[in-house]
């Protein structure tokens, strides 16, 4: 990567990692807290309690993965308004953000019940379970603007290279989880409701205390909050056109799971299992590529803000050799060691056996996938959106065909196109920058990214 000015440490491997890791340790608290949640419910005397937090921690999973684009957006526009050094500008977004998620918030409230009742339709468990599940749904969602809300305040300040932030609430909301999990089940004789109680408690915690690091963070801000920003419709047009990107990019990747946990249900439920246990192996490795992707976000949004193409590509450059090295000892990792940790995740050898079949392919994925990640991170940060939802809907446009063509090879062609899938991804979203590059190439070095190339 050729750039006319010298490496800038403001956008080299030192402050990609210092951005990095609050992130990766921030994402390790997530199983965390699933893991105490499914001990403390499953030490009940009756499974349909563990079944039914099971299936509401599943529905909302997905549902509120949905509208992660409020990090992701919030995180790409506050970071070139760092850029821009518009203090205004930074501030206000933060005030559009938590309005947006304030009314979602409200509106998922509202229309809660009909949502829950698709929603564990869709997931197809018993009727006791269903019933249970749905207690627990009916009081979690009353944390939906507080989740949401959270999700805004955790991009606002990872457009501003603080990433530590997310580690703090993280950590505070799940041992806050955690302690309630204990006092409303153990202590007080709860069940699936008192887990869910919990979560909600916690959540508005989180907000809480997310509300008094902003009002700190607002204080070494110049400016001011600006009505014609908050309260008229048009001012929000960015700030929807890049969300509305984000949720159908979004909505493509959690169809592309589902299709691929039902076409593996068929085959039966050892499948099933077997394929849940090599994708927590992805789960496992995202901790660490979502954190370098994320580092990657705030710094090339502040790079766009300052029309310093120099430091975008140092970013990428950057944030790039992270990434590679992690996808690299991940697929080295899980061929040498993958049967120990299939060991590990569970106990039964017809699981054991079959995940171990598929194997191979998990070693390779890592390798493929790796650049999605990495350009999410790049053109969330630019704020080329299209580009992303564009290489979902190509993605999807080869997975579908290829599972047609190999459905007699079983789970091993199910796999095929997944792999596929992510490789396609990863393909377009590199053709992608790699054409920017070559187009709209600028004297400093790096060009910038579509709508970007003209002042």
């Amino acid at each position: 990567m050729s750039l006319t000015h010298p490496a800038n440490p403001d956008a080299g491997p030192k402050r990609i990692w210092t951005l990095a890791w609050p992130i990766i340790l921030s994402n390790i608290t997530v199983p965390l807290l699933g893991l105490v949640d499914t001990a403390v419910v499953g030490h009940l005397p009756d499974s349909r309690y563990l079944a039914a937090v099971t299936l509401g921690a599943t529905l909302f999973s997905f549902l509120y993965w949905g509208f992660g684009f409020l990090r992701m957006g919030t995180t790409g526009l506050t970071s070139q308004a760092v850029g821009r050094e518009s203090d205004d500008e930074v501030r206000n977004l933060l005030g559009q953000s938590l309005l947006l998620a304030a009314g979602i918030g409200v509106l998922l409230i509202l229309f809660s019940r009909p949502l829950i009742a698709l929603g564990l339709w869709l997931l197809d468990a018993s009727p006791v379970a269903t019933e249970l599940a749905a207690q627990y749904a009916h009081i979690r969602i009353l944390s939906a603007p507080a989740v949401l809300a959270n999700y805004a305040i955790l991009g606002w300040f990872l457009g501003q290279q603080n990433s530590r932030v997310t580690l703090a609430i993280l950590v505070l909301t799940n041992s806050v989880n955690i302690v309630l999990d204990l006092l409303f089940v153990v202590g007080l004789g709860m069940t699936s409701d008192g887990v869910a109680w919990a979560t909600v408690i916690a959540d508005y915690t989180a907000l809480a205390f997310g509300g008094v690091l902003v009002l700190r963070q607002l204080g070494h801000l110049r400016g001011r909050f600006l009505r014609e920003r908050l309260l008229r419709l048009s001012a929000y047009a960015e700030l929807f056109q890049v969300n509305a990107n984000l949720f159908v990019r979004t909505l493509g990747l959690l169809f592309a799971m589902a299709f691929f946990t039902s076409r593996g249900a068929a085959q039966g439920d050892t499948v099933l299992a077997a394929n849940a246990v090599l994708l927590q192996f992805i789960m496992l490795t995202s901790y660490a590529l979502d954190g370098f992707a994320h580092a990657a976000e705030a710094i090339v949004g502040r790079a766009v803000g300052r029309r310093r193409w120099d430091e975008f590509g140092q970013a990428v450059k950057s944030a790039a050799l992270f990434s590679l090295v992690t996808a690299a000892g991940a697929s080295l990792a899980f061929a040498l060691g993958g049967n120990l940790l299939i060991a590990l995740l569970t106990g039964l050898p017809a699981v054991r056996d079959t995940a171990a079949t598929y194997l191979p392919w998990m070693a390779v994925m890592p390798l493929i996938a790796v650049w999605s990640y990495l350009f999410d991170g790049v053109f969330i940060g630019a704020t080329a959106i299209r580009e992303m939802r564009n290489s979902i809907f190509a993605g999807l446009a080869v997975y579908l065909p290829v599972w047609w063509l190999t459905r007699e090879l079983g789970n091993h062609g199910l796999w095929l196109a997944f792999l596929i899938f992510a490789l396609v991804r990863s393909a377009t979203l590199a053709g992608y920058y790699l054409h920017f590059r070559r187009t709209r190439w600028k004297a400093s070095g790096m060009p910038p990214l579509t709508r970007f190339d003209n002042p």
